[in-house]
């Protein structure tokens, strides 16, 4: 029987925590799948163990490599999957055993999403930041396409472990080095089909934080590195055409965006500010404004706020990084008929 569901596996020196990630595929129930193992050079068990897990169960199968790095093994490893659907692992996290009936459920049943996710439980807890916690918590609050599209520039709203995409779709996309994270620039350049990544709203995967994880010793990683990959897909999405925009937001998160922004051709014709004695100033060529000034701006000149013309035609990015600041400023360019998606984004 043809499998319904690819797991694509890379391993690379993962000989302490792939028997569990291996155990907990073995434990998945109701749905036929085969796991696509590619051995990325190891130098440790990996593929001792791998094999070994293979000699006893046949819908495991496994690929050795000479070691050339992530982003190589996963485009070699798509043309090996036969399933229509490939559910991504990493040899560090373990999944539910409803996990993959559960997305393959949510594909089957909804034809105009190309790709689910899951929430995830972040562990060993006892070594969790408060930043872990509140992505953790952020990521519980993705649950469905349409709030995943709003806040793709927020941060990474599906973690990588948990999705599931059909095969064609990867195929069409795979994954590319662009010195910044591999997930995140794939989802950007899906969402920009818009809202067609969903979620099944369990937690289906154990996602292991720690020292060793890739994210934390690779330079891609960084969270410059982040705000890069945002403002490309920023340049290539939302403000696709339009070289100005109004930046709500210049603290840490606005500036390095700003500064991004810059390299790829789009200026700033104002920022928006709360505080009073910043009002007036001017940063970078661009105009500090207060938030009522914003409904007042005029939409065919730039530089001076104007009393009596309509609200900017310019697209509003806010780019501050507190939810609760964040959610008041959407409340504020609701209220002016901003429309979320069109008159303004949130980019933190």
């Amino acid at each position: 029987m043809s499998p319904r569901i690819s797991i694509l596996l890379p391993v690379w020196n993962a000989e302490r925590t792939l028997p569990a990630c291996l155990q907990s595929c073995l434990r998945q129930r109701e749905v036929d799948w085969e796991c696509i193992l590619l051995d990325d050079g190891s130098t440790d068990r990996s593929l001792e163990i791998a094999r070994g897990f293979a000699n006893h169960d046949s819908r495991i199968h496994v690929e050795a490599c000479r070691h050339t790095g992530l982003i190589p093994t996963l485009n070699a490893a798509i043309p090996l999957c036969t399933a229509p659907i490939i559910a991504r692992m990493d040899a560090d996290d373990w999944m539910h055993r409803d996990r993959l009936q559960l997305q393959a459920r949510a594909l089957e049943e909804n034809p105009s999403l190309e790709a689910v996710g899951s929430f995830v439980r972040i562990f060993p807890r006892r070594e969790m930041r408060d930043g872990r916690r509140d992505y953790e918590t952020w990521l519980s609050e993705q649950k469905d396409a349409a709030t995943i599209w709003r806040e793709r520039f927020i941060e990474c709203p599906i973690p990588h472990p948990t999705l599931a995409i059909r095969k064609p779709i990867l195929e069409e996309l795979g994954y590319r080095d662009r010195l910044w994270p591999e997930d995140y620039d794939l989802l950007l350049r899906l969402l920009r089909r818009g809202p067609c990544v969903g979620n099944v709203n369990r937690r289906l995967l154990g996602w292991r934080d720690g020292p060793k994880r890739l994210s934390r010793n690779d330079s891609r990683y960084e969270q410059a590195r982040f705000t890069a990959c945002r403002a490309w897909h920023l340049h290539r999405d939302y403000l696709a055409g339009k070289p100005d925009y109004i930046l709500w937001g210049h603290g840490k998160t606005g500036r390095a965006l700003r500064r991004e922004l810059t390299t790829l051709g789009h200026h700033a014709t104002f920022i928006v500010d709360v505080h009073p004695r910043r009002i007036g100033e001017r940063i970078g060529g661009a105009l500090v404004i207060a938030p009522e000034d914003l409904a007042r701006l005029p939409g065919h000149a730039k530089g001076t706020p104007s009393p009596s013309a309509p609200g900017p035609i310019d697209p509003v990015i806010v780019s501050v990084a507190g939810r609760g600041p964040r959610n008041q400023i959407r409340a504020a360019l609701s209220a002016i008929g901003l429309r979320e998606g069109v008159g303004f984004i949130c980019a933190a």
